[in-house]
């Protein structure tokens, strides 16, 4: 082992085992850093924001349209009449205002303003979904380092162990009560148990990489948790309460219901539109003294008539798609159903392994002093003793393992069920409220009235962040 990497080992051992300058961290406070540091969850939040703006953009469709337009133009020629030739020149300005206000239109823009209220919905569920990922990673990600930083303890006193072995087996070998061979063995193990400890600084330092990325900060000293999630053991129970409230399962009834409006938003395009419209211009001549103003109103009622087959299709790709959606409604339902069903299994798998690891354990403590004892007595070879330590040292990282496991499983239950949330959790972190800024922008306010310039202080405020 270098010198770097024995540097390495001991600034992690002492990261996470000195319960000295600060109280130990428990899981709650390494979620609560993991809500707030997510780079994950403020791009989501971001495509939630976006999503909120279609909503405005269709709602101004049914506001007036105004825009205005101005152009300079010289003409220029030259004509003969009766023999006479002259030159012709002038240079005009032209200033025009047209307005169209949408009268009806067989309620197209007004679904299209319901099917993207819709899509809204879905994006929150989206952001909820991703929510979970990142709380169930921060889970994974902190049970990881206790893991792998007891994995290190183990192997640290396991070695400690074997050097003493090897010591009292060079000790006998002095003195004629062993062979070169027992000696041999307990080089070996040594070896051996210096190759497991490097392996297990790896997996801590890579821990620690993950931790980092999960949670968005480096670990302090970490308390195992001791309180678990309640957790109900009726699976067909969670599974009707997944159903209910599964945010994958509610983005796909969300995208159900907007491709079903949107289908009636193609169908009323192939129909006529009535608008208002008014058109206001002054046009006068720079080179002179001329100048006319002019102004109408009026009704404008437009339909299609043959637009080459595409009003047609873009209605039957809506209905494709909304039985696509209709099929991810479907896989939706399964996946969730399963979800909690495998989470419920893995669980128990787990629970079962602690137990059954505890009593290993148990088992391999008393044989392992067995067979010390024995060996003390020349009834047992080195071999015997190093081999029952290994057993031992075996059964002890199964045990480590088998109590994270079962952790990871309980939040992993929750995730399914669409329970595994900051607020779920109770945090105590605040926590994302998705209406703020959809309900700045819904009305489709314009930069210069008041709502628009509190939406631009929202916007400003959101940028620092």
């Amino acid at each position: 082992m270098t010198v770097t990497s024995i540097g390495t080992a001991l600034g992690l051992a002492v990261l996470l085992s000195a319960p000295l300058a600060a109280r130990a961290e428990t899981l709650a406070d390494a979620l609560k850093s993991a809500y707030i540091n997510s780079g994950l969850l403020d791009q989501n939040r971001a495509l939630l924001r976006a999503a909120d703006e279609d909503v405005a953009q269709a709602v101004g469709g049914l506001r007036p349209i105004i825009d205005w337009s101005t152009d300079v133009s010289h003409d220029f020629g030259r004509t003969r009449s009766f023999g006479v030739s002259r030159s012709t020149s002038s240079t005009s300005a032209n200033l025009g205002v047209t307005a169209s206000l949408l009268i009806y239109d067989f309620g197209r823009t007004n679904l299209i303003v319901e099917a993207t209220k819709e899509t809204v919905l879905a994006t929150r569920q989206t952001l909820i979904s991703i929510e979970q990922l990142v709380l169930l990673t921060g889970v994974n990600a902190y049970m990881n380092v206790i893991r792998n930083s007891e994995f290190v303890a183990l192997r640290e006193n396991n070695l400690r162990l074997l050097r003493q072995e090897l010591q009292a087996a060079q000790d006998r070998f002095e003195v004629g009560e062993v062979t070169r061979t027992d000696v041999a063995q307990a080089e070996a193990a040594v070896a051996s148990a210096q190759s497991g400890l490097a392996g297990a600084q790896g997996d801590l330092a890579r821990a620690v990489e993950e931790f980092r990325s999960a949670i968005g900060r480096s670990p302090g000293a970490l308390r195992s948790p001791t309180a678990m999630p309640d957790l109900s053991g009726d699976v067909q129970a969670a599974k009707s309460v997944a159903m209910r409230r599964h945010p994958d399962l509610l983005k796909a009834q969300h995208d159900v219901a907007a491709a079903e409006l949107n289908i009636q938003a193609a169908a009323a395009a192939m129909k006529p539109s009535l608008s208002l419209t008014g058109q206001l211009g002054v046009s006068e001549e720079l080179s002179g003294s001329d100048y006319t103003n002019s102004g109408s109103v009026g009704v404008e009622l437009r339909g299609p008539i043959y637009q080459g087959g595409q009003l047609s299709s873009a209605r039957r790709q809506a209905m494709a798609q909304r039985d696509a959606q209709r099929g991810a409604l479907h896989l939706a339902g399964l996946q969730v159903t399963q979800d909690v069903g495998d989470a419920y299994a893995n669980l128990r798998a787990a629970r079962a392994s602690r137990e059954a690891s505890r009593e290993e354990v148990r088992a391999a403590t008393v044989a392992f002093e067995g067979v010390r004892e024995e060996a003390k007595l020349g009834a047992r070879t080195t071999l015997d003793v190093l081999d029952a330590e290994q057993d031992l040292l075996d059964a002890k990282a199964n045990l480590i393992s088998a109590n994270a496991d079962v952790v990871i499983a309980a939040y992993s239950v929750l995730s399914s069920i669409g329970e595994l949330t900051a607020k779920d959790l109770n945090l105590g972190v605040q926590t994302y409220d998705p209406n703020a800024y959809y309900d700045l922008v819904k009305d489709a306010p314009v930069d210069m009235s008041p709502q628009g310039k509190k939406l631009d202080r929202v916007l400003r405020a959101i940028g620092k962040n």
